[in-house]
């Protein structure tokens, strides 16, 4: 008997495991493929790889803005790269797998018998809790149906043995515009289309104009308000689908125990259980915010939640930071503007533009700004975005003054080192600038 069965090994199942064997928990964890989840195999990591060439291949082409001379043509090789990217992931993969010593791990297919009983390929496990970690997929569109080869998912285009010379991108959401600069940045001629009004929904509207003006400079053609049916999809090499993801529950035998589904997400409490007490569900599954650290985040969380029995924690994702790794990257935490205007709140808004940045100027990467949000009032930080250098890292600036209530003036006393990128946040705060 175990005191905890985690269902799925990606980043909430994993954490789970490692927080409920510091709890004592005896645990076992059912993974019908690799440790990582999507996040390692086919999303976070690989995507992340493959950015990081378009860049190297980027700052090679320009290499004489900073005095150095390449006697030859830099040119790509897709092959190399893509044998790069599956080493890092059987690197990390692996480092995965050691770090749930301790913990037993099944490869099988699992489903619920009953709330203490799971089928996990020929085993009957015998369980006090489960956690259901089984993450999300690539919706697939009637118009546009998966083959494989022409019209593709994220997992598909990943597994390219050739650069497309030509890609149109379905969705202008988070995954689309990464994919996007991605493949511009490698020499690839990209078109996206989105169906809705701007590209980036939910996001900073004076950080898609400038992500919108950064990307016409590249050559990305973006086309807003628009239908895919007008595209003639035979000018292009790849049709890349990013509309979204949805939960991965089917085949569980969840409707056979009670745990409710509500529009195909795992329903969960404010404390992460199902409507089976002992079942409790993290990550993709229960939908909303679908990041790997936010998944992380709930299965440690549902992790504690099972060890401390009545001393239940909530979930509270107020300060999650969204990172967007195009070039400029872009990152926010918190409310965003828009957000502070829509709800008539007393804000003020602070902004740095990184041109005003020493070290953006020594990296050369001087596009883009930072703006921080803070009440009038008690002058607690109530969030923030970014564009430009290393967004990614800094918005952890902004979000532990969010998640800590920390005023402007706490940010204003703190010393940061110079030149850096992150003193741009003082900068932004300063009443002198």
């Amino acid at each position: 008997m175990y005191d905890l069965t985690v269902i799925g090994a990606g980043w909430a199942g994993f954490n789970a495991c490692l927080k409920a064997r510091s709890r004592g928990l005896k645990t076992c964890i059912i993974e019908r493929s690799h440790v990582g989840g999507t996040c390692l195999n086919s999303g976070c990591i690989p995507t992340k790889v493959l950015i990081q060439s378009a860049k190297i291949y980027s700052l090679v082409k320009k290499s004489a803005t900073f005095g150095i001379e390449v006697n030859s043509e830099a040119a790509t090789n897709f092959a190399k790269i893509q044998e790069r990217k599956d080493r890092i992931i059987s690197q990390l993969r692996s480092g995965m797998q050691s770090r749930l010593l301790g913990i037993d791990c099944i490869s099988a297919e699992a489903s619920f018998v009953s709330p203490t009983e799971i089928k996990a390929g020929e085993q009957l496990i015998q369980t006090k809790h489960s956690l259901i970690a089984t993450g999300s997929r690539s919706i697939e569109i009637s118009a546009l149906k998966f083959d494989g080869s022409k019209i593709v998912s994220s997992d598909d285009i990943l597994k390219a043995k050739e650069l497309p010379k030509s890609i149109l991108i379905v969705g202008g959401g988070v995954i689309g515009c990464e994919f996007a600069g991605l493949f511009s940045g490698l020499g690839t001629q990209v078109t996206i289309v989105e169906k809705l009004p701007q590209i980036l929904p939910g996001i900073d509207l004076e950080v898609v104009r400038k992500i919108g003006v950064v990307f016409k400079k590249i050559g990305i053609k973006v086309i807003t308000g628009g239908d895919v049916s007008t595209q003639d999809l035979s000018g292009f090499d790849k049709v890349l689908v990013c509309v979204g993801r949805s939960s991965y529950s089917q085949g569980l035998g969840l409707e056979n125990i009670g745990v409710v589904l509500e529009r195909g997400n795992i329903a969960v409490d404010k404390y992460l259980r199902t409507t089976v007490g002992n079942i409790y569900a993290a990550g993709d599954c229960t939908g909303g915010i679908m990041l790997a650290h936010y998944a992380a985040y709930q299965g440690i969380l549902a992790a504690e939640n099972i060890a401390a029995g009545d001393s239940l924690r909530e979930c509270s994702p107020s300060a999650v930071p969204s990172c967007i790794f195009t070039n400029p990257e872009i990152a926010s935490v918190g409310i965003n503007e828009d957000e502070a205007n829509g709800r008539n709140l007393d804000v003020e808004v602070s902004k740095f533009d990184f041109l005003g940045s020493g070290m953006a100027r020594i990296l050369d990467e001087a596009e883009g700004f930072i703006k921080v949000i803070w009440d009038k009032k008690t002058q607690r930080i109530l969030g923030g975005s970014i564009i430009g250098p290393r967004a990614t890292e800094l918005i952890a600036i902004i979000g532990l003054a969010v998640s800590s209530g920390l005023t402007v003036n706490n940010i204003r006393d703190t010393i940061f080192a110079h030149p850096t990128l992150s003193e741009s946040i003082h900068d932004a705060l300063d009443r002198d600038s």
